[in-house]
Parts: structure tokens; C-alpha cells; sequence
């Protein structure tokens, strides 16, 4: 069960307890609608309406139900970087859908995030903030409860969340730095590929060049203004740079890397709850760190 909880202070007074939780925790007219329907706040232990005014000394609590997800839990890799009671940020290895899909019904990370659940004895619904590709690697950020979610969702739309990928691309990059800003469609309905098209989405990514290599190769920092889908390997392709190893995208080398080595490795975002500035990071995967050594 997601808990929150607080004690009024005196600078409180004269307040409800609506404008409270709504300066305090940021929640949602949707997700105070829930705590209403649900009894879910509680004033010194008893139940109370939203709109009664505490005293300074009074303990607030809200508590929501338990919630959970239906996926069956699986023994796949989760591997933790970050977590507490509203948010699991883990390092997803390359080689998983995110969750399930038609084309994969199953051996998805929320197979595997349910067995983590049962494993680590908690009980809250899957919600993905972020999604990554299958052969992408890198952060993963789960919300423990729909005001993480929505609270986090609403920070990428304000553009405070800030995302960074390592990638090695084909061909040695000329500028130190740049920016990709070109609209990305799905031409073909029935393919997975995206592309560059007029009339596609709005699409920006950043870049920079960390090192390049005599044997054509650079290794590049990016950054995503947006957050379409294959974004990063649209734009790298776009500009005649494709991921190594993305088949998809004109940089397949079988030689050097089995999938496109392009690792999530750094988020940041102001914790929903706490309001604090919250930095995550995760180290390369073995198999870039491979592929880095043999262009070298």
C-alpha cells in the first residue's frame, strides 16, 4: 500500500485539507477523486473530508489500496539501481521487451517485475514511466502508484526530466556537437520502422561527440528533446551516422555487436513525493564495453 504522510504546520493555518495535498504533493484532481471514493485520508487516525481545516500538530496520512498487475511472473534479470517506497528505476538488459505485445505475449521485463514483486515481498501495480526498446539497454523507471506516474509524465512533458543515451555510431562524427530536429513518421503500418518524413511528429535529439576512433567509429552522448519511438536510430541513420550493430537501420555488424549499442545510462527528475532532485545513473553493458575495445 502507497503512503504518504505529514504533520500540519502553523504556516498551514487556515488552510483545507485539499489545498494541503495539492501544494504539498502536486496530486491530480483524478487522483484526489480516488482518495474521496476510497476513504483514503485519514486526520490524527480518523477518517476526514477535504474540505475540513486542520490544526497545526495534526497528522495527516493518505493511504491507497493495493494494487496489482496481471502479468505472470517470470525469472527474468531485474536488476535494481534505484528504489524506495514510490519508484523502481532498474537497468534493463538488451534482448527484453518492455512489456507484453501481441508479437511478444511473454519472457517481458513485467514478467520479470512480477516475480520481483512476489520476491521482494511488495505488492503495487507495474507502471512504466519510460519505455526502451528491445535491443536498447539502460534505465527503466517503474511508479509504484498513479500519482508517481502522473507526477513524472507531467515533468517530461514540462521537459524537467532529462534522459541520456551512450551510443557507438558508424563513421567518424565532424562536429563536436549538434542537434537532429526532423519529424519522424511510420510510413508503412505494417512495418516497425520509423523514419524521417514530412508530416511525422516533431522529433529532436542532441549530441555529443566523447571520442571518435581510426576505424570509423564515434562514441556519442545523446539526449532526447522528444521521446518518439526509435528516435535515437532514426536521427543517427538520418544523418548518415546509424547505431553500430542496428540491422534495422543501416549500422548492422554482426562482427562487432549482436544489437544496437545504444544504453540509457542517466536520468534525472525531482522525486514525486519529496520534491528532491533526483540523479540516476547505470554503466555500460559488457558487450559495449566489448565493442569500445575492438575499435579502439
Amino acid at each position: 500500500m502507497s503512503k504518504w504522510n505529514c504533520t500540519i504546520d502553523p504556516k498551514d493555518s487556515g488552510l483545507s485539507i485539499k489545498e494541503i495535498l495539492r501544494r504539498d504533493f502536486s496530486f491530480s484532481s483524478r487522483m484526489m477523486t480516488k482518495f474521496k471514493q476510497n476513504n483514503c485520508i485519514k486526520l490524527n487516525g480518523e477518517p476526514v473530508k477535504l474540505y475540513i481545516i486542520p490544526k497545526p500538530g495534526d497528522e495527516l496520512d493518505i493511504e491507497l489500496p493495493d494494487e496489482k498487475s496481471s502479468f505472470p511472473p517470470e525469472n527474468i534479470p531485474i536488476i535494481p539501481v534505484f528504489e524506495d517506497g514510490d519508484l523502481l528505476i532498474i537497468d534493463k538488459p538488451a534482448g527484453f521487451v518492455v512489456h507484453p505485445t501481441k508479437g511478444h505475449p511473454a519472457h517481458t521485463i513485467a514478467n520479470g517485475l512480477a516475480r520481483y514483486i512476489i520476491d521482494t515481498g511488495q505488492n503495487f501495480k507495474i507502471r512504466f514511466i519510460n519505455r526502451l526498446d528491445m535491443d536498447t539497454s539502460g534505465l527503466l523507471v517503474i511508479a509504484k502508484s498513479a500519482h508517481c506516474q502522473e507526477e513524472i509524465s507531467r515533468q517530461m512533458k514540462n521537459g524537467q526530466v532529462v534522459k541520456k543515451y551512450i551510443a557507438v555510431v558508424n563513421g567518424v562524427v565532424k562536429d563536436d556537437s549538434g542537434a537532429v530536429d526532423a519529424p519522424i513518421g511510420r510510413p508503412d503500418p505494417g512495418s516497425i520502422a520509423r523514419s524521417v518524413t514530412e508530416g511525422g511528429h516533431q522529433s529532436t535529439t542532441f549530441y555529443e561527440v566523447l571520442k571518435r576512433y581510426d576505424k570509423g567509429f564515434s562514441l556519442l552522448e545523446l539526449r532526447l528533446k522528444t521521446g518518439r519511438t526509435h528516435q535515437i536510430r532514426v536521427h543517427m541513420s538520418y544523418i548518415g551516422h546509424p547505431v553500430a550493430g542496428d540491422s534495422l537501420y543501416g549500422g548492422e555488424n554482426v562482427l562487432l555487436i549482436e544489437r544496437q549499442a545504444l544504453h540509457a545510462f542517466y536520468i534525472s527528475f525531482y522525486h514525486p513525493i519529496t520534491g528532491k532532485f533526483t540523479e540516476v545513473s547505470a554503466d555500460l553493458p559488457k558487450d559495449i564495453k566489448r565493442l569500445i575495445a575492438k575499435i579502439e
